[in-house]
């Protein structure tokens, strides 16, 4: 199953800015695949949210260049801790961030629709499924 996952809420005079990061589990259970063919089981995605939040929060542009924002809001949604909140639907399994975009031409772009969606950078070891 392939999903996208669109920035969603932009409030304009904060320059805030947010959406899913990454999803790894659609509503029925089915894991995504991504736009890069790739996928992120949630266990991994959960670390890897934790760890970015602990290390780095910063925010870039297209994966090159600095720093053009800070992550401000990180949650894992899991379904363990959907069911903790009473949220009793199935949903998805994924990273929702917010971003506070410091560069107003950067931010123009997000509400023009230049940039539609988060993209993660990260490291990772592949190995093949089938």
């Amino acid at each position: 199953m392939s999903e996208e996952v669109n920035i969603l809420k932009y409030d304009e005079d904060k320059r805030l800015v947010f959406g899913w990061a990454s999803v790894s589990l659609a509503k029925d259970g089915l894991l995504i695949v991504d736009a890069d063919d790739e996928v992120i089981p949630p266990e991994e995605l959960e670390a890897a949210a934790y760890d970015y939040v602990l290390t780095c929060r910063m925010a870039g542009e297209g994966h090159i260049g600095g720093s053009i924002g800070d992550i401000v809001e990180s949650f894992m949604l899991t379904p363990d801790k959907a069911k903790a909140m009473g949220i009793s639907e199935p949903g998805i399994t994924g990273w929702w961030i917010g971003v506070k975009v410091h560069d107003p031409e950067i931010f123009k772009k997000v509400k023009e629709g230049d940039y539609q969606m988060f993209s993660i950078q990260g490291v990772a070891l592949k190995e093949q499924v089938v």
